[in-house]
């Protein structure tokens, strides 16, 4: 055996090694901060009530409150979802077909809604929809007021999935309908629409799913009579003690969620088009008269409707008694609340930055690892490990703390520590650290890595030297990703945060129920905050995904 093959050999060990540790830490981290919290309070909730597992479920479910609850959240969902569409794909039509100055600006700014924090978007539209809006109507406490926030979250959705995905069907398809006579709605609705029905499936099962596990913005302008699943999870939990309902609940909503992602899954597998032409997009610029007055007005009414609610948002957090003035933000650091914060509201501005710093560390590193396997593992192998890893997007928040409360008092109790926090985040996040890294890792020929091998490069090495700097962009977008997730997250970490160190989200949702011009201000002020915040990861992930087509 000559040098170069015993080099081979011995690489090919070192690449094993690397896959295996790459796979064992990942999968230690989730079987022990998600699989087993979840399952822990599954079983406990279950074998808590007075008689079996099976009664305690059939006597939760039969309950009338639990059902009009479960029947809301479907509902709900489904309602927002579908006006979702209707909303956005004007819109969609327009990015993925016309070309005009600022569009990738305007891209950008699309994207703020969806990397917003729920509980941001609760508050926004708390101010926008009350008394003394612009409407002038009071719609606070009633389904519309969901229906609109949701609505107005999930728009870039769409424009992205489905914009995307437009803008490559060949043109001369749509011409050829044309040039046979029929008219462009039965165009769109026999050629276009057939064919863009993967991506409005994929679209919809995530805004399905978003709005039927939400949570902010039902907490925020819902109430008692306007409850989902996610809200009474918590409420059966923090407020009532009553641990076997919202196991039950949690299970439901599991099964629900474990549905959708299957007729999702099934559906693309069986409905995919690709396309064997030119990926290049076919949009020109506005034609004169009818056709730019129709597109210019679509976007117009869009961005209006994105971009209203937060400039009501900025209004009420300069705006205190009726006067314009900047106390709300000075009085961050000074003043401490009455709203059971304990510390000034800018302490929950550091803990934050804390928070998210440890999170984005944790998810950037096992997401990194879980993509090298999914692109080195034996197909079987990846294929399992990327549906275990893709769950906690399909799991409530709350159920996902909820179990960690419960369950991780035991080798080590972590529950009182402060890094139990980014890890909840970080679970969240991971996926989308995977989703970004791993068509990056695919793109680098296995010819390079056995080049390099055969060279006297260890796997460190080629991870240092000529992976990372191709995948280096798509990293920029998962830590875009976490810190957008990590700074919003509120579910779980209403569960785990300590009351003398609450995070942005939790400080607004306390001051927000407290009476006072001040407080309310102080809530849109920290709020005005991450939508900064949140503006700034939306850049990133827009010139990220310019240059490396990763969004």
């Amino acid at each position: 055996m000559d040098a170069k093959t015993v080099r081979l050999v011995t690489v090919g060990h070192r690449n094993r090694t690397w896959t295996v540790a790459g796979l064992a830490i990942p999968a230690v981290f989730l079987g022990w901060f998600f699989i087993y919290p979840v399952t822990t309070i599954i079983v406990k909730g279950l074998s808590g009530g007075d008689g079996s597992p099976l009664e305690t479920i059939v006597s939760v479910l039969g309950r009338g409150s639990v059902r009009r609850i479960v029947w809301f959240t479907l509902w709900q969902a489904t309602v927002s979802t579908l006006l979702t569409l209707i909303v956005a794909l004007p819109a969609t039509w327009v990015m993925a077909h016309r070309t005009f100055r600022g569009k990738e600006t305007l891209r950008a700014l699309l994207l703020v809604p969806f990397v917003l924090p729920t509980v941001v978007v609760g508050a926004a539209f708390t101010f926008a929809l009350g008394p003394e809006g612009p409407l002038g109507v009071d719609l606070r406490r009633t389904v519309w007021a969901i229906l609109i926030a949701h609505v107005f979250y999930n728009v870039p959705i769409v424009i992205r999935t489905v914009g995307s995905f437009w803008e490559r069907i060949p043109e001369e398809l749509t011409h050829a309908a044309r040039t046979l006579g029929e008219s462009p709605l039965r165009t769109f609705l026999r050629v276009t629409l057939p064919l863009l029905r993967p991506a409005l499936a994929a679209a919809s099962a995530i805004v399905f799913l978003l709005t039927f596990t939400s949570f902010g913005v039902i907490l925020i302008l819902g109430d008692l009579g306007h409850s989902t699943l996610e809200v009474e999870i918590w409420r059966q939990a923090t407020g009532l003690l009553r641990f076997e309902v919202a196991a039950v609940l949690a299970l439901a909503q599991l099964t629900v969620v474990g549905v959708a992602l299957a007729f999702y899954t099934r559906y693309e597998r069986t409905k995919s088009v690709r396309f064997t032409g030119s990926r290049i997009s076919s949009a020109h610029p506005f034609a004169r008269g009818r056709d730019r007055r129709i597109g210019v007005g679509i976007l117009v009414v869009t961005v209006g409707g994105l971009i209203g609610p937060i400039l009501v948002l900025f209004r009420t957090a300069f705006r205190v008694d009726g006067a314009w003035t900047t106390d709300a933000f000075t009085s961050l650091s000074t003043r401490a609340s009455t709203a059971g914060l304990f510390v000034p509201p800018s302490e929950a501005l550091a803990n934050t930055a804390r928070f998210s710093t440890a999170a984005v560390v944790i998810a950037v590193g096992i997401g990194a690892m879980i993509a090298v396997v999914l692109t080195r593992a034996r197909p079987r192998v990846a294929t399992l490990f990327d549906t275990v890893v893709m769950l906690p997007l399909g799991t409530s928040a709350v159920t996902i703390g909820f179990g960690m409360l419960v369950a991780l008092d035991r080798p080590i109790d972590l529950r009182t520590s402060w890094i139990l926090l980014p890890i909840a985040h970080a679970l969240v996040a991971i996926p989308f650290v995977v989703r970004s890294m791993t068509p990056a890792l695919r793109s680098i020929s296995t010819d390079i890595r056995a080049a390099a091998a055969t060279l006297g490069a260890s796997p460190r090495e080629i991870w240092r030297r000529i992976e990372f700097p191709i995948v280096k962009g798509a990293v920029i977008i998962g830590a875009a990703f976490a810190t957008a997730i990590s700074v919003g997250e509120f579910g779980a970490t209403s569960f785990l945060v300590r009351p003398d160190r609450p995070t942005l989200p939790i400080a607004i949702f306390r001051l927000l129920g407290q009476p006072g011009s001040i407080n309310q201000a102080q809530a849109a002020a920290l709020a005005t905050i991450l939508v900064g915040i949140v503006a700034v990861v939306a850049f990133i992930l827009q010139r990220s995904g310019d240059r490396g087509e990763q969004l």
